[in-house]
């Protein structure tokens, strides 16, 4: 047993893996997505290619449907000072957590293919739903998000704890600004 243990261990440092990222991210163990709904403010992100034009004020909306999916409403300011929309819809996947859902941004013609969901974990959430950390199983997505433009630093670290648990490198992240 210890020889497998060590050959795991010596593969994962050979090939550049932590060992918390051998674990799987765990979703949060429930989520009551009418709560969850509603505005959501980014006060922290994983650069992406999605975003690149997002120089601030940073938001979403989720408001759920009569078919069970939810309406996603991203927004936020460019650099130019004009605001952005991107329109797309998500998908509950586990439909006994509610925490991990998928989301399209693509037109709907494109939506019976895979590559055009990308994933939607809820890692964290606090307990009266004032913030949420959202963030992809292969660690390559990472959001925190607050009802409110900002965040007091205490409960931000708490975020951020909560996504160092999960294997994220919370050293990759960037603040949003926020008016």
């Amino acid at each position: 047993m210890r020889t497998i243990v060590a050959a795991v261990g010596l593969v994962a440092v050979l090939g550049g893996v932590s060992p918390a990222s051998i674990d799987q991210v765990r979703p949060v163990p429930s989520v009551d997505l009418s709560r969850y709904a509603g505005e959501w403010f980014e006060i922290a992100r994983f650069p992406n290619r999605f975003q690149v034009q997002c120089a601030g004020e940073v938001r979403a909306e989720y408001r759920p449907r009569d078919d069970g999916r939810i309406d996603v409403v991203n927004s936020c300011r460019t650099a130019d000072g004009k605001d952005t929309v991107a329109r797309g819809i998500a998908r509950v996947v586990d439909t006994k957590s509610s925490a991990t859902l998928k989301v399209r941004f693509a037109p709907a013609l494109l939506s019976f293919l895979p590559f055009v969901w990308g994933d939607y974990w809820i890692i964290g959430l606090a307990d009266d739903y004032r913030w949420a950390v959202v963030g992809s199983p292969d660690r390559n997505y990472l959001w925190v998000l607050s009802r409110t433009p900002s965040m007091p630093e205490p409960v931000y670290d708490a975020a951020i704890a909560t996504a160092r648990a999960s294997g994220f490198d919370t050293s990759r992240l960037q603040r949003t600004r926020q008016r």
